[in-house]
């Protein structure tokens, strides 16, 4: 069995039904060994994800009925993940009450990401494009870097984080690829800022590796956190960044790319024990020769050197 009829003929099917809470809301994170869905509190990002997903299969036709499904998971973020500042909690039960209030600018970007993933097709389209839009205003008004990116909270708290910025720059992409007129201007920016801030410090000059931890000037932090690499993350930030090289003629990025697959695959440092399957699949993106999700633009010159928060 290849992983499509995998996907299609049993991932799916189980995840639609056994993972969807019908009674409360929102979907279940977890099934356990005996098929049955086993009851926690409900992750921002959990609920995005599968937003994206039923979103995909109701655009591929793997789902019948994904489209109601999309709409159950929009509920459930929009009414009981979401706060009055439009920002969104990292975990609430399934009655909305929150287990972790606290900002978290990961929960955000994927966030973002769903309502860019649900507004394909949808009657509400434009609702959903003003409430990302705000989403962003929100995080530019109190979570702003003073240079580029965004803090960790505020008051600020140390490390600084590049996997959030890659799940910004994800989500921009994706309103970038489905936007027009000012809108389209917003993420594009937004998304340019983000590949820049990657490829002038996320990335290392010498290994060529995307680093996870920095100090409140996109330093990496000294010792070890410093410099951890996540091979998972050298794959995603290549498809990123080839996506958005894809945007405009950008030749620095697609080289940065070709070294982060190469990172990817032979890390800077021996990796911890007990191997994951994430990382695999992180990989099979930037290595596929037919991936859809690279659009085609007419090329758009950006300079990614000196480049500086605008807004």
């Amino acid at each position: 069995m290849n992983i499509l009829d995998w996907l299609v003929g049993q991932a799916l099917p189980t995840w639609s039904r056994t993972g969807v809470d019908t009674s409360a809301g929102g979907f279940f994170e977890q099934i356990d060994l005996q098929g049955g869905a086993v009851e926690a509190p409900r992750r921002t990002r959990v609920v995005a994800r599968q937003i994206y997903v039923f979103a995909t299969a109701e655009r591929r036709g793997w789902l019948p009925g994904a489209d109601a499904l999309v709409d159950h998971g929009l509920r459930f973020l929009r009414d009981r993940l979401r706060l009055p500042d439009g920002t969104f909690v990292s975990s609430a039960l399934p009655d909305g009450s929150p287990v972790d209030a606290e900002f978290d600018l990961y929960e955000q970007a994927f966030a973002l990401f769903a309502l860019a993933s649900a507004r394909r097709g949808r009657a509400d389209r434009e609702a959903l494009c003003s409430e990302a839009l705000a989403l962003l205003d929100a995080l530019r008004a109190r979570w702003a870097h003073p240079h580029m990116g965004f803090e960790e909270s505020e008051p600020r708290s140390l490390p600084l984080r590049s996997n959030p910025h890659m799940h910004l720059l994800e989500a921009a992409l994706a309103w970038a690829e489905i936007s027009e007129g000012r809108a389209l201007q917003a993420w594009e920016a937004f998304a340019d800022e983000l590949a820049a801030l990657c490829l002038s410090h996320f990335i290392s000059p010498a290994s060529g590796a995307v680093h996870e931890q920095f100090d409140g000037d996109w330093r990496p932090i000294p010792g070890a956190g410093g410099e951890l690499v996540e091979p998972g993350h050298q794959f995603e930030w290549a498809w990123l960044l080839m996506r958005w090289a894809s945007r405009g003629a950008r030749p620095e990025a697609l080289t940065a790319a070709q070294r982060l697959i190469a990172c990817g695959a032979v890390p800077p440092r021996a990796p911890r024990a007990g191997p994951r399957g994430w990382p695999r699949a992180s990989a099979a993106r930037p290595l596929s020769t037919d991936d859809p999700a690279r659009p085609a633009r007419r090329p758009r010159p950006v300079s990614v050197a000196n480049h500086r928060r605008t807004a």
